[in-house]
């Protein structure tokens, strides 16, 4: 029997803006994701519509991710027509279904993130290889609103990450403390080593992309938008990264410009 050829690989790789931040970052081009995150992110924008942006943002994200990142097997499926034509079976190449991976929830703005990467995950493998922890930090500040690090409050982790793509859907990628501190957490205190860690984002700034090079330059960044808001002009007018020791997006009390604001607090109702 004949075997169909044309879809037994795939090259699929998510569209990218230009930028020279390095190989391991992608800053998704897609103007439908940058119009619905900019609605997200509008001053009169609250919940639910918030809300409902973001796990829009989100579904959309994660299956650009899974179907970049995650490893590729055949799949040979006979289809309801199988019962009248022998031919009737669907030959494609298709996610890895053993494929083991972790989706860490950051507590306030990376839970509904997370909780939808999840359920997509549950859709896509083997829901019994697919895990979801959870984290519960937030910054750590000096007298004069500084962020200096990250702190830990509460975590809910399996121990086990051996061979695990470690996922890590958190909206904000500002000075990218408490995600160095996660994956720092993921590689050195648990049992064994993941295969990969990847940020799954909204925004970053060139501050977190900076961070993560330093810190982690092994792990691999997503986002919808890059801001460098008080970058000067004529830094806003080269390729994102060819002047990144000139590039800002973070203010004072490193909040994000232009930003979203506080998702976390947004998402929540939650104004601490």
């Amino acid at each position: 029997m004949a075997i169909e050829t044309a879809y037994a690989t795939s090259r699929f790789r998510a569209p990218e803006i230009d930028h020279q931040y390095g190989p391991n970052v992608h800053l998704i081009d897609d103007p439908v994701a940058w119009t619905l995150l900019a609605r997200a992110c509008a001053r009169e924008t609250g919940m639910p519509e918030v809300g409902r942006l973001i796990r829009t943002l989100y579904e959309d994200l994660a299956r650009r991710v899974i179907a970049a990142e995650f490893p590729r097997e055949a799949l040979r499926v006979p289809t309801r027509m199988i019962g009248s034509h022998p031919e009737a079976v669907v030959h494609t190449a298709g996610i890895a279904w053993r494929t083991k991976v972790v989706t860490v929830g950051i507590a306030r703005a990376g839970t509904m993130p997370s909780q939808v990467v999840y359920e997509l995950l549950n859709e896509v493998l083997d829901p019994a290889l697919v895990r979801q922890d959870h984290l519960f930090m937030s910054r750590e500040v000096n007298a004069r609103g500084e962020v200096i690090g990250a702190r830990w409050h509460d975590a809910k982790i399996g121990r086990d990450v051996d061979g695990r793509i470690v996922m890590f859907p958190d909206p904000m990628g500002a000075t990218g403390s408490s995600m160095a501190s996660a994956m720092d957490h993921y590689k050195t205190r648990l049992e064994g080593k993941p295969e990969r860690c990847i940020a799954m984002h909204l925004i970053v700034t060139p501050e977190y992309l900076r961070r993560m090079r330093d810190g982690h330059p092994d792990a691999v960044v997503y986002a919808l938008r890059l801001d460098r808001g008080l970058s000067a002009s004529d830094v806003l007018a080269t390729v994102p990264g060819a002047r990144w020791d000139e590039e800002r997006g973070l203010n004072e009390h490193q909040y994000i410009v232009p930003g979203a604001g506080g998702v976390g607090e947004l998402l929540n109702n939650a104004w601490v």
